[in-house]
Protein backbone atom coordinates (compact mmCIF):
# COMPACT_ATOMS: atom_id res chain seq x y z
CA UNK A 1 0.00 0.00 0.00
CA UNK A 2 1.27 3.60 -0.79
CA UNK A 3 -0.19 6.81 0.43
CA UNK A 4 -1.33 9.71 -2.48
CA UNK A 5 -2.08 12.91 -1.62
CA UNK A 6 -5.83 13.56 -3.35
CA UNK A 7 -8.35 16.38 -4.06
CA UNK A 8 -10.82 14.76 -5.80
CA UNK A 9 -13.21 16.77 -6.54
CA UNK A 10 -12.21 20.29 -9.17
CA UNK A 11 -13.84 22.62 -10.81
CA UNK A 12 -12.76 24.23 -13.98
CA UNK A 13 -13.84 27.24 -15.68
CA UNK A 14 -16.22 25.43 -17.80
CA UNK A 15 -18.62 25.45 -14.93
CA UNK A 16 -20.58 28.88 -14.51
CA UNK A 17 -20.03 29.00 -10.89
CA UNK A 18 -16.26 28.98 -11.25
CA UNK A 19 -13.46 31.56 -10.81
CA UNK A 20 -12.14 32.01 -15.17
CA UNK A 21 -9.24 31.55 -13.85
CA UNK A 22 -9.75 27.49 -13.21
CA UNK A 23 -8.08 26.45 -16.29
CA UNK A 24 -6.93 23.10 -16.77
CA UNK A 25 -3.33 24.35 -16.71
CA UNK A 26 -3.47 26.76 -14.07
CA UNK A 27 -5.59 23.65 -11.86
CA UNK A 28 -2.96 21.12 -12.70
CA UNK A 29 0.12 23.62 -11.91
CA UNK A 30 -1.77 24.46 -8.63
CA UNK A 31 -2.24 20.71 -7.67
CA UNK A 32 1.45 19.86 -8.22
CA UNK A 33 2.84 23.14 -5.77
CA UNK A 34 0.19 21.69 -3.56
CA UNK A 35 1.53 18.22 -3.16
CA UNK A 36 -1.16 16.41 -5.13
CA UNK A 37 -0.33 13.24 -6.25
CA UNK A 38 -4.15 12.68 -7.77
CA UNK A 39 -6.50 15.28 -8.84
CA UNK A 40 -9.85 14.88 -10.66
CA UNK A 41 -11.93 17.30 -12.54
CA UNK A 42 -15.44 17.33 -12.37
CA UNK A 43 -17.66 20.22 -14.03
CA UNK A 44 -21.10 20.36 -13.76
CA UNK A 45 -22.97 17.63 -16.45
CA UNK A 46 -19.72 17.77 -18.35
CA UNK A 47 -16.27 16.38 -18.61
CA UNK A 48 -14.99 19.15 -21.73
CA UNK A 49 -12.55 19.94 -20.42
CA UNK A 50 -10.84 16.79 -19.02
CA UNK A 51 -8.99 16.59 -22.36
CA UNK A 52 -7.00 19.62 -21.40
CA UNK A 53 -6.79 18.47 -17.98
CA UNK A 54 -4.84 15.09 -19.16
CA UNK A 55 -2.84 16.95 -21.02
CA UNK A 56 -1.56 19.84 -17.81
CA UNK A 57 -1.41 17.08 -16.07
CA UNK A 58 1.28 15.13 -18.18
CA UNK A 59 3.17 18.55 -18.01
CA UNK A 60 3.34 18.55 -14.24
CA UNK A 61 3.55 15.00 -13.66
CA UNK A 62 0.00 15.04 -11.54
CA UNK A 63 -2.21 11.86 -11.97
CA UNK A 64 -5.79 13.44 -13.51
CA UNK A 65 -8.62 11.57 -13.00
CA UNK A 66 -11.63 12.57 -15.60
CA UNK A 67 -14.87 13.25 -13.52
CA UNK A 68 -18.04 14.90 -13.15
CA UNK A 69 -20.64 16.50 -10.81
CA UNK A 70 -23.59 15.16 -12.05
CA UNK A 71 -26.65 16.57 -11.08
CA UNK A 72 -29.88 14.07 -10.65
CA UNK A 73 -33.40 14.74 -11.36
CA UNK A 74 -34.11 14.87 -7.28
CA UNK A 75 -31.22 17.60 -7.48
CA UNK A 76 -28.78 15.85 -5.83
CA UNK A 77 -25.14 16.30 -6.69
CA UNK A 78 -23.54 12.96 -7.40
CA UNK A 79 -19.16 12.57 -8.08
CA UNK A 80 -18.57 10.31 -11.24
CA UNK A 81 -14.98 9.73 -11.87
CA UNK A 82 -13.68 7.06 -14.22
CA UNK A 83 -10.54 5.05 -15.15
CA UNK A 84 -9.86 6.39 -18.25
CA UNK A 85 -10.46 9.48 -20.21
CA UNK A 86 -12.25 7.78 -22.98
CA UNK A 87 -14.63 6.37 -20.25
CA UNK A 88 -15.21 10.17 -18.98
CA UNK A 89 -16.06 11.47 -22.52
CA UNK A 90 -18.51 8.75 -23.52
CA UNK A 91 -20.33 8.87 -19.92
CA UNK A 92 -20.63 12.63 -20.68
CA UNK A 93 -22.02 12.00 -23.83
CA UNK A 94 -24.88 9.98 -22.60
CA UNK A 95 -25.28 12.43 -20.22
CA UNK A 96 -25.84 14.89 -22.74
CA UNK A 97 -29.14 13.19 -24.09
CA UNK A 98 -30.09 12.97 -20.09
CA UNK A 99 -29.66 17.24 -20.36
CA UNK A 100 -32.44 19.89 -19.68
CA UNK A 101 -31.58 22.90 -22.10
CA UNK A 102 -31.92 26.17 -20.96
CA UNK A 103 -29.84 28.71 -22.60
CA UNK A 104 -26.78 30.00 -20.54
CA UNK A 105 -26.68 33.57 -19.34
CA UNK A 106 -23.26 34.65 -18.65
CA UNK A 107 -24.20 37.53 -17.01
CA UNK A 108 -26.26 35.61 -14.32
CA UNK A 109 -24.40 32.17 -14.20
CA UNK A 110 -21.18 33.12 -15.03
CA UNK A 111 -19.65 32.14 -18.41
CA UNK A 112 -18.39 28.26 -19.26
CA UNK A 113 -15.24 28.36 -20.55
CA UNK A 114 -14.20 25.33 -22.76
CA UNK A 115 -9.95 25.37 -22.76
CA UNK A 116 -8.32 23.98 -25.80
CA UNK A 117 -4.91 21.98 -25.22
CA UNK A 118 -2.90 25.58 -25.16
CA UNK A 119 -5.04 26.50 -21.80
CA UNK A 120 -6.44 28.63 -23.75
CA UNK A 121 -10.18 29.55 -24.74
CA UNK A 122 -11.64 27.66 -27.53
CA UNK A 123 -15.63 28.12 -27.39
CA UNK A 124 -18.28 28.14 -24.50
CA UNK A 125 -20.95 25.90 -23.65
CA UNK A 126 -24.00 27.75 -24.90
CA UNK A 127 -26.68 25.51 -22.58
CA UNK A 128 -26.86 25.97 -18.49
CA UNK A 129 -24.87 23.30 -17.18
CA UNK A 130 -25.32 23.59 -13.32
CA UNK A 131 -29.64 22.88 -13.69
CA UNK A 132 -31.20 19.08 -12.90
CA UNK A 133 -30.47 16.60 -15.62
CA UNK A 134 -33.53 14.07 -16.48
CA UNK A 135 -31.09 11.18 -14.94
CA UNK A 136 -32.18 9.66 -11.51
CA UNK A 137 -29.73 9.28 -8.41
CA UNK A 138 -30.66 5.31 -9.45
CA UNK A 139 -30.11 5.48 -12.92
CA UNK A 140 -27.16 7.86 -12.74
CA UNK A 141 -25.60 5.57 -10.78
CA UNK A 142 -26.36 2.45 -13.01
CA UNK A 143 -25.14 4.46 -16.15
CA UNK A 144 -21.47 5.72 -14.23
CA UNK A 145 -20.61 1.93 -13.66
CA UNK A 146 -21.92 1.03 -16.99
CA UNK A 147 -18.65 3.00 -17.99
CA UNK A 148 -16.81 1.69 -15.31
CA UNK A 149 -16.86 4.75 -12.97
CA UNK A 150 -17.05 5.49 -9.16
CA UNK A 151 -20.51 7.33 -8.38
CA UNK A 152 -19.89 8.99 -4.84
CA UNK A 153 -22.79 11.39 -3.39
CA UNK A 154 -21.14 14.78 -3.21
CA UNK A 155 -20.52 16.71 0.02
CA UNK A 156 -23.59 15.00 2.24
CA UNK A 157 -22.89 17.21 4.90
CA UNK A 158 -23.76 20.10 2.83
CA UNK A 159 -27.51 21.57 2.85
CA UNK A 160 -27.48 22.41 -0.61
CA UNK A 161 -27.40 19.58 -3.49
CA UNK A 162 -26.67 17.00 -0.69
CA UNK A 163 -28.16 13.65 -0.48
CA UNK A 164 -28.91 13.69 2.99
CA UNK A 165 -30.85 17.07 3.14
CA UNK A 166 -32.57 16.33 -0.04
CA UNK A 167 -33.85 12.83 0.35
CA UNK A 168 -34.13 12.90 4.30
CA UNK A 169 -32.03 9.44 4.19
CA UNK A 170 -29.73 7.10 2.56
CA UNK A 171 -31.99 5.70 -0.32
CA UNK A 172 -32.24 1.94 -0.09
CA UNK A 173 -30.82 1.93 -4.14
CA UNK A 174 -28.60 2.34 -5.43
CA UNK A 175 -25.81 0.88 -3.18
CA UNK A 176 -23.44 3.08 -2.00
CA UNK A 177 -19.85 2.44 -1.33
CA UNK A 178 -17.99 5.70 -0.71
CA UNK A 179 -19.76 9.08 0.17
CA UNK A 180 -17.67 12.43 0.08
CA UNK A 181 -18.02 15.29 2.87
CA UNK A 182 -16.25 18.95 3.02
CA UNK A 183 -16.11 18.70 6.99
CA UNK A 184 -15.21 15.48 8.78
CA UNK A 185 -15.93 17.16 11.72
CA UNK A 186 -19.61 16.52 11.26
CA UNK A 187 -19.27 13.01 9.92
CA UNK A 188 -20.04 11.57 13.90
CA UNK A 189 -23.13 13.68 14.51
CA UNK A 190 -24.34 12.39 10.91
CA UNK A 191 -23.55 8.92 11.79
CA UNK A 192 -25.98 8.85 14.96
CA UNK A 193 -28.60 10.90 12.49
CA UNK A 194 -27.72 8.10 9.60
CA UNK A 195 -26.44 4.92 10.46
CA UNK A 196 -26.31 3.52 7.38
CA UNK A 197 -23.15 5.64 6.49
CA UNK A 198 -20.99 4.01 9.19
CA UNK A 199 -20.69 0.80 6.84
CA UNK A 200 -19.22 3.75 3.73
CA UNK A 201 -16.25 4.74 2.74
CA UNK A 202 -15.66 8.55 3.76
CA UNK A 203 -13.61 10.50 1.02
CA UNK A 204 -13.25 14.76 1.70
CA UNK A 205 -12.49 16.96 -1.28
CA UNK A 206 -12.53 20.53 -1.68
CA UNK A 207 -14.99 21.24 -4.10
CA UNK A 208 -12.40 23.94 -5.12
CA UNK A 209 -14.44 26.69 -7.60
CA UNK A 210 -11.02 29.09 -7.24
CA UNK A 211 -7.65 28.09 -7.57
CA UNK A 212 -6.97 29.04 -3.75
CA UNK A 213 -9.43 26.47 -2.88
CA UNK A 214 -7.32 23.62 -4.15
CA UNK A 215 -6.49 21.58 -1.48
CA UNK A 216 -2.97 21.80 0.63
CA UNK A 217 -1.46 19.09 0.93
CA UNK A 218 -4.61 16.96 -0.50
CA UNK A 219 -6.20 14.31 1.71
CA UNK A 220 -4.65 10.85 2.19
CA UNK A 221 -5.55 7.78 0.58
CA UNK A 222 -3.79 4.24 0.54
CA UNK A 223 -3.65 2.67 -2.67
CA UNK A 224 -2.66 -0.86 -3.48
CA UNK A 225 0.09 0.09 -6.13
CA UNK A 226 3.81 1.53 -5.96
CA UNK A 227 4.71 4.89 -5.80
CA UNK A 228 6.11 5.51 -9.62
CA UNK A 229 3.19 3.49 -10.71
CA UNK A 230 1.86 4.88 -14.47
CA UNK A 231 -1.20 6.85 -13.99
CA UNK A 232 -3.21 4.34 -15.58
CA UNK A 233 -2.43 1.67 -12.76
CA UNK A 234 -3.06 4.99 -9.99
CA UNK A 235 -6.61 5.52 -11.47
CA UNK A 236 -7.54 1.68 -11.38
CA UNK A 237 -6.54 1.34 -8.14
CA UNK A 238 -8.54 4.21 -7.18
CA UNK A 239 -11.60 3.80 -8.73
CA UNK A 240 -11.40 0.10 -7.25
CA UNK A 241 -10.88 1.52 -3.71
CA UNK A 242 -14.03 4.10 -3.84
CA UNK A 243 -16.53 1.24 -5.92
CA UNK A 244 -14.88 -0.71 -2.87
CA UNK A 245 -17.33 -2.24 -0.04
CA UNK A 246 -14.55 -2.06 3.09
CA UNK A 247 -14.96 0.69 5.07
CA UNK A 248 -12.15 2.84 5.53
CA UNK A 249 -12.40 6.93 5.98
CA UNK A 250 -9.34 8.77 3.77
Amino acid sequence: MSAYRCDLHIHSCLSPCADEQMTPGNIAGVAKLNGLDIAALTDHNTCGNCKSFFAACETYEVVPVAGMELTTSEDVHLLCLFRTLSDATAFSAAVDDKRIRIRNKPEIFGRQLLIGLDDEPCGEEEFLLVNATRLSLEEAATLCARHRGAYIPAHVDRESNGMLSVLGAVPETPELPTIEVREPVCLPELEREHPLLQKMRVIVSSDAHRLWEIAEPGFPINLPCERGASAQMVRDALIDYLSGQRRGIV
